[in-house]
């Protein structure tokens, strides 16, 4: 008809779609061959607008979640549908636009849009008068902009020292820090804070299972603090105001971690790097539940098509028998500082071996060995087995073009659905020096999955993945271990990936940065027990949907599994 529907941008150069003029008919997203364009129509646009937008044609979120006053509220989606944006606009970094991207707002004209509610919350945050304590997503980017300081000049209080484990590292840059202990700082720093709001993004990132739990006790414990200010004025002769806890919220994607500290759950979804819808504020069993389901019952909304549930299978020992694939000897690697031993054993057709244990115990030196990376001190292994290794840090000798990297998949079927599931064909276009970690992760995965293969090493798989995308990964190996006379082992800190993917356990014991021990696999509840009673926590599974839970430190359910001896998934 004349009108231009798609233009130039004159200051970016980059394309702008009309939003008016677009019927929605979705032409342009089966042409373009970078797979650039997502055309949605957007119920939400016809009652509400956006709470913000970064600008046309892109992101927007819909709705806000509020911290509650009492206990730890939780954000629970998958990446890309704006659970970053919403802590940033909570805690004041960005001022809510509501849709129009074109105007300078300011806070005295947000606060008219506002409900009562929400007016109540952002009225300390814009006059001031509320302090912020926020452990940013990727704490990599605090070691790019601090990286020539030591740990010692950042942080003084002995007692946080201590308690975050960063007594070895005290004098050294945080440039030469490992993941985890770059992720112990940051939160140490942000606990050190006399805070009125705490906003944690994804504080699990690096840490194994024993560090995780340790900082969600550590978190909730936080909840539960008064301020400096309102303890003074409860001590001193004032007028006593009502004193209020912290308020403390969190993004994560471990599952058993998100569901154990938090009391309150807002959940996300939407189309990823496109909108997010927030829900309505739930108890955290309830919301993690319904994220699972794909159905949120308040809101009447099905945003999923598919539910995700667990198989209770695990809950006993596997009496199938197997036939071995490969035995493997003993083995010793020794350095100047840390010794590793490993216990002979076998490896069978069709099963999945999870690997669990500390960081810092030889783990990942185990998978580089049968990877053939590293050799053994005491022995050779020789195997005419294919093997296909997933390492724990991703890095590529060449710049190539992720299509290049993924050419010629051993079976186009399992390509295929990987490209689904892991959302791979926005990326195959791209360089792999412009990837996210996320992104790099899931090409990573995907490059092994697609080879051919007889055993699959896969250290740390769900680092940088969302939830949805590590139940996609436990999804994708389970089927091509089970067509086939293929095995495989997965070291991984996520409890429910671990026990979604696992037939059955290898446990490494040890002293951390000292030595390790690895023991020869065992079932999945042998396995479970040794570990979980060696960190003091236990886990049983939920009702509905079956997903590994841990048990609250104390209760009675707590202290009626460890009287039996059953650390592991027990009603």
């Amino acid at each position: 008809m004349g009108d231009e529907t798609i233009i130039k941008d004159q200051e970016t150069g980059y394309p702008v779609i009309s939003e008016t003029l677009c019927t929605g008919c979705g032409i342009c997203v089966k042409k373009c061959p970078a797979n650039a364009i997502k055309i949605i129509n957007l119920v939400s646009e016809e009652d509400k607008k956006p709470f913000h937008q970064y600008g046309p044609n892109m992101f927007r979120i819909y709705g806000l979640p509020l911290p509650s006053n009492k206990g730890v509220t939780g954000i629970i989606g998958k990446n890309g549908i704006g659970k970053s944006t919403a802590l940033n606009i909570l805690s004041g970094n960005i001022i809510p636009n509501f849709g129009e991207y074109e105007k300078r707002w300011d806070w005295d004209m947000v606060m008219q849009r506002l409900s009562v509610v929400e007016q109540n919350y952002f009225k300390d945050t814009a006059a001031g008068r509320s302090t912020v304590a926020y452990k940013i997503q990727y704490v990599d980017l605090v070691a790019e902009k601090y990286g020539e300081k030591r740990v010692s000049e950042i942080i003084d209080d002995d007692s946080l020292i201590e308690e975050f484990e960063l007594e070895h590292v005290l004098d050294r840059k945080l440039s030469e820090l490992s993941g985890g202990e770059l992720q112990r700082l940051v939160i140490a720093v942000v606990f050190s804070k006399d805070a009125d709001l705490y906003f944690f993004d994804e504080p699990t990132s690096y840490l194994d299972i024993l560090q995780r739990i340790k900082i969600a006790r550590k978190i909730k414990e936080l909840s539960e603090r008064k301020s400096q200010q309102e303890s003074q004025s409860m001590n001193e002769s004032q007028p006593k105001s009502k004193s209020k806890s912290k308020k403390v919220m969190v993004v994560e994607h471990d599952l058993a971690i998100l569901d154990y500290l938090s009391d309150y759950v807002y959940v996300f979804y939407g189309a990823e790097n496109a909108y997010g819808v927030v829900s309505h504020i739930k108890s955290a069993r309830s919301g993690i539940n319904e994220f699972l389901n794909g159905y949120l019952k308040d809101e009447n909304m099905r945003f999923r098509g598919n539910s995700i549930r667990f198989e209770d299978y695990s809950r006993t020992a596997q009496t199938a028998t197997r036939v071995p694939l490969v035995e493997y000897p003993g083995m010793v690697k020794n350095f100047d500082k840390f010794k590793l031993s490993i216990d002979d054993g076998v490896l069978n057709k069709g099963e999945v071996v999870g690997i669990i244990g500390q960081n810092a115990i030889g783990k990942t030196l185990f998978m580089k060995m049968l990877a053939g990376v590293v050799k053994p001190d005491n022995t050779e292994l020789k195997t005419e087995l294919k093997i296909a290794y997933k390492p724990q840090y991703i890095k590529y000798k060449e710049d190539r073009l992720v299509s290049d990297v993924l050419m010629n998949p051993y079976d186009k079927l399992v390509f295929e659905e990987c490209k689904k599931r892991l959302s791979l064909a926005p990326l195959m276009t791209r360089r792999l020096s412009e990837l996210s970690g996320g992104e790099l992760q899931r090409v990573s995965i995907t490059a092994a999955l697609i080879k051919d293969a007889d055993v699959y090493l896969f250290d740390e798989p769900s680092a940088f993945l969302d939830i949805e995308q590590r139940l996609h990964f436990i999804g994708l190996l389970r089927r091509i271990i089970s067509n086939g006379d293929k095995s495989a082992f997965v070291v991984d800190h996520d409890v429910v990936l671990i026990d979604g993917v696992s037939d059955r356990l290898m446990v490494f014991d040890g002293k951390s940065s000292v030595y390790g021990h690895g023991i020869k696999p065992m079932t999945k509840r042998d396995g479970m027990n040794r570990f979980l009673s060696s960190v003091g926590v236990t886990m049983r599974r939920d009702r509905e949907t079956y997903r590994p839970r841990i048990n609250k430190l104390g209760s009675a359910l707590d202290r009626e599994q460890k009287e039996k001896g059953e650390y592991y998934y027990s009603y």
